[in-house]
């Protein structure tokens, strides 16, 4: 791989310059280099419980979807107890990410097609002339470990290097890798405040910004957020908790078929992955593309003024700070009815999406407190469309022997 892409680089960075058969011959070894990649993120998708085969909890499994459709929304956390299933669905959504065209050769993931948000070193190849070469590469899905020190999500500069060399030696960053994917956090409410302050930092203007000794770099840091938490184990800072676009609290199914389909699962993942994946392979596939034709059909989705008005009059009768509620909820309820293939919002469509969008803006302590503010949205929906939440469709699920 170290070879192959030591040779996609010299062709990337003489490809204008070349021969027409030596263009077709070096634009083909920088496919393979994406290829080789691919390959080795879909041996590590096996690894994944797939998103299909996750039992119930279809709140937090819409949350999750509708983000990859308008990622604008702003992320999501889930709250529940140990065992409900959380880490599996989140880390299950590498299944259903697509392929992105990035710049090759370059460590932050940069769009070939929006010059706003390539890295510095993207827009100089493109300043002097280079074509930039293009490869395909799985959104990336990152997972923050909370022991993780603040140079480790930053990035470092070798100041001695960067001295003796003249130029900035910068080693990127878990916030470079990230860059236009997902940013896992496992219980995110444990998450040490400095590193807190920088996320804050990047996901307030999307760029996450390096300075040591007089030597500064900056690189794009654009990520959607999921966070998953415990109750018991403290609360967020109100700061990052505004920053999650969506909340889900989920409880223990307590039901005795769903329980037993959890055990059936789960019993059959630690026997034999390959077959589970075989039999939800078909099912993610269908979702994804799913996921992809919504994301086709967003900006065709119309949302009439009255239905604006008393999205906003909603937020207003709860004291919303702010007008991120109002937004969210207007994402992504647009989100839902692309999802669902219409291209105009209704009621139904908000009703169904408030609670999520609207409940942790309500107080401080969403995590740990134990009252519950859904209540408050529903009264508010009833007043305001004059149902609350419609009741949710259980999928049939597919019962293993």
């Amino acid at each position: 791989m170290a070879a192959l892409a030591a040779v996609t680089g010299v062709a990337a960075a003489t490809l204008p310059r070349m021969h027409k058969k030596q263009r077709c011959r070096s634009a083909r070894v920088v496919r393979l280099a994406g290829q080789a990649e691919n390959d080795n993120e879909t041996s590590k998708l096996q690894m994944s419980f797939p998103f299909s085969a996750v039992v119930g909890q279809e709140d937090m499994k819409l949350a999750l979807l509708l983000n990859l459709i308008d990622p604008s929304i702003g992320g999501a956390m889930i709250i529940g107890d140990r065992g409900t299933g959380k880490s599996t669905a989140v880390r299950a959504l590498e299944r259903l990410l697509p392929e992105i065209a990035v710049v090759a050769e370059d460590k932050y993931n940069s769009d070939p097609n929006d010059v706003s948000s390539m890295s510095d070193e993207a827009r100089a190849r493109l300043a002097a002339g280079e074509e930039l070469p293009v490869v395909m590469r799985r959104t990336p899905f990152v997972e923050l470990p909370l022991g993780a020190t603040e140079d480790r999500v930053t990035g470092t500069i070798d100041i001695e290097a960067a001295l003796l060399e003249g130029g900035k030696a910068f080693e990127p960053g878990i916030l470079a890798r990230v860059n236009r994917g997902i940013l896992y956090i496992d219980e995110v409410n444990l998450l040490d405040d400095q590193l807190v302050d920088v996320l804050l930092d990047s996901a307030a203007g999307g760029w996450n910004t390096v300075e040591r000794e007089g030597v500064s770099v900056r690189h794009p840091a654009r990520f959607l957020l999921v966070g998953t938490a415990h109750p018991d184990e403290g609360d967020l800072r109100p700061q990052l908790l505004d920053r999650f676009g969506m909340t889900v609290p989920i409880r223990t199914m307590n039901d005795a078929e769903s329980r037993l389909q959890v055990l059936q699962r789960s019993s059959q993942w630690a026997r034999n992955p390959g077959k589970l994946n075989a039999q939800f392979a078909d099912e993610d596939a269908k979702l994804k593309a799913k996921i992809l034709e919504a994301r086709d059909k967003l900006s065709s989705v119309s949302v009439p003024r009255d239905l604006r008005l008393r999205i906003s009059s909603l937020c207003s009768a709860l004291n919303v700070d702010g007008l991120r509620g109002d937004i969210v909820v207007n994402r992504a309820a647009r989100a839902l009815a692309a999802f669902e293939d219409r291209t105009e919002l209704t009621d139904e469509d908000v009703r169904r999406v408030a609670v999520m969008c609207l409940q942790h803006r309500l107080r401080k302590d969403v995590v740990s407190d134990d009252v519950d503010n859904s209540t408050r949205v529903v009264e508010a929906l009833i007043r305001e469309f004059g149902q609350g939440p419609p009741v949710a469709k259980q999928p049939e699920e597919n019962v293993m022997a």
